[in-house]
């Protein structure tokens, strides 16, 4: 693979526009950038969904092969999926002031009520480059999923989760065959399916 011949500076931002400010933000941003034959583009105007980065953790119990997930609504799978009900690993925002290792322990107890015997960070990825600055931080929890009972989640985060606790393999053929579809859980299994010889 050959390495990238652009890099930061080879875009140049001409302009910016607030078009949303809450919770989440939308910005417009008109910029050019260097061509792959030679020169510079054309202005260029794309609207940014800025939405902060993110935390997943991925509740792995390396002595039973079990995976820990939570179940969830999620409103917005409601356009294209039978139930907007989904199979998920544990994720959370980052806050300005948090660190990635932080929002992983505090959002692994908030969601499952487990504490992590160990957390190891994975990768990072980017969400949607394409209109999203969101980036993922992936990290894998070591934890007893004996001690995973109950529902979950901050009332003032109007959370409601249920948890499930399934054999690395059954979870890997939910995932097969569609029944878990959401993009991070799907990278976080994929990941352990090709790496849990190691891990144990």
């Amino acid at each position: 693979m050959n390495p990238a011949i652009f890099s930061q500076k080879d875009i140049e931002i001409i302009g910016k526009k607030s078009l949303y400010q809450g919770f989440f933000s939308l910005d417009e941003y008109t910029f050019k950038h260097k061509l792959f034959a030679g020169g510079w583009s054309q202005p260029v105007t794309r609207e940014v969904f800025e939405r902060g980065h993110a935390v997943v953790v991925l509740p792995y119990d390396i002595k039973q092969d079990k995976i820990v997930l939570i179940e969830q609504v999620r409103f917005p799978a409601l356009a294209t999926t039978k139930s907007p009900w989904l199979m998920e690993l544990v994720a959370g925002m980052i806050a300005p002031e948090e660190t990635a290792v932080d929002v992983a322990h505090r959002e692994l107890f908030e969601e499952t009520g487990l504490v992590a015997n160990s957390m190891h960070f994975i990768n990072s990825y980017l969400a949607s480059p394409g209109g999203s600055t969101e980036r993922f931080y992936f990290y894998w929890a070591d934890i007893d999923s004996s001690n995973a009972r109950g529902l979950h989640g901050l009332a003032e985060e109007h959370e409601d989760i249920r948890l499930h606790v399934m054999s690395r393999e059954q979870a890997y053929n939910s995932m097969l065959n569609g029944e878990i579809d959401n993009a991070s859980t799907v990278i976080g299994l994929q990941w352990l399916q090709l790496n849990y010889q190691q891990l144990r």
